[in-house]
């Protein structure tokens, strides 16, 4: 799908500062080369959340069921999750929202990972 009338691809347009990074291969169909550096731009997310976060481990998690529009979760899972064999969507939380410098420090730290040589 192209961003064009694509409801994801709006919310991302209008996100502002909370907006991470543009990648290679993120807002179109897809060929075969360009699925796969989709596949590596998946990945240097992970690496960059890893340096953030230090997560025990990673999920990876593809959707595109309730829009029309293919994305991809990608979870840290901390050493405290009190559910780590389960989807983080099965635990029931409290949303904990940070404070808006903290917001900020975590943009900025996830530009800087992503920035950072392979």
């Amino acid at each position: 799908m192209t961003p064009a009338g694509c409801e994801l691809c709006e919310r991302v347009a209008a996100e502002g500062d909370f907006f991470i990074a543009e990648l290679d291969a993120c807002r179109y169909e897809l060929s075969t080369v360009e699925r796969a550096r989709l596949i590596e731009d998946v990945n240097r997310i992970a690496q960059a959340l890893a340096r953030v976060y230090q997560p025990v481990k990673m999920n990876y998690e593809l959707l595109g069921n309730q829009v029309a529009h293919t994305h991809w979760h990608l979870i840290p899972r901390l050493a405290g999750d009190p559910e780590p064999r389960w989807p983080v969507w099965r635990v029931e939380h409290e949303a904990a929202p940070l404070p808006m410098d903290q917001v900020a420090d975590r943009i900025e730290s996830l530009r800087r990972a992503l920035a950072a040589p392979r």
